[in-house]
């Protein structure tokens, strides 16, 4: 569904703000050291009815990077950095997935494999037990999620697997990019902001 609304989010006082403390990330399979501030990162991607399309809880997706941008600012923050992004997932534990380092089950996030082939994104909350330790969830399956990151040829860096990606895509370090113009059904976006 691609986004047309062009005021404030219908219902910005319905985004959940999770509070994920300061640290140092170590980022990606090299584990370079990158500090990263105290955030408030909404609980679940922004849904159809936070941004006024719809009444649903399904996650927004068909929009652009620029769409994105524009939507994360509407509901008080804006895209996290592929660093934040991560240190929200990982956390200093560095866990494989959002989870933890349990492999991934069906019930922790929308993701191809094990007898499963979904054929479309799911309302966001739907695997509760997916979730980080401070109880942010949907980070791993459902829908990439953009970030403010670039990523070579101009395009910007996509995290956490959608409901058509193995597993793999889901770990916590695994980077994918897509061309800022892109509307897929499969990305979407999660706001941060720092207190």
């Amino acid at each position: 569904m691609t986004i047309t609304h062009t005021g404030p989010l219908a219902a910005v006082h319905t985004v959940r703000w999770v509070h994920v403390p300061a640290g140092t990330c170590l980022f990606g399979d090299a584990r370079r050291p990158r500090l990263v501030p105290d955030l408030l990162v909404a609980a679940t991607p922004l849904t159809h009815a936070q941004c006024g399309v719809g009444g649903t809880d399904l996650p927004v997706t068909g929009i652009s990077y620029d769409d994105a941008v524009r939507l994360a600012a509407e509901a008080g923050g804006r895209l996290p950095t592929s660093v934040e992004w991560e240190w929200i997932a990982a956390g200093s534990s560095r866990r494989l997935y959002p989870w933890g380092d349990d492999p991934w089950t069906p019930d922790r996030a929308l993701l191809t494999g094990a007898g499963q082939s979904p054929r479309a994104v799911q309302p966001v909350g739907r695997h509760p037990a997916g979730a980080t330790p401070q109880g942010v969830l949907d980070l791993a399956g459902n829908v990439w999620e953009w970030t403010s990151s670039t990523a070579m040829g101009q395009g910007k860096i996509i995290r956490g697997g959608s409901y058509a990606s193995p597993p793999l895509y889901a770990h916590t370090t695994f980077l994918n990019a897509a061309p800022v113009e892109r509307r897929s059904p499969g990305i979407s976006v999660r706001p941060v902001r720092t207190p």
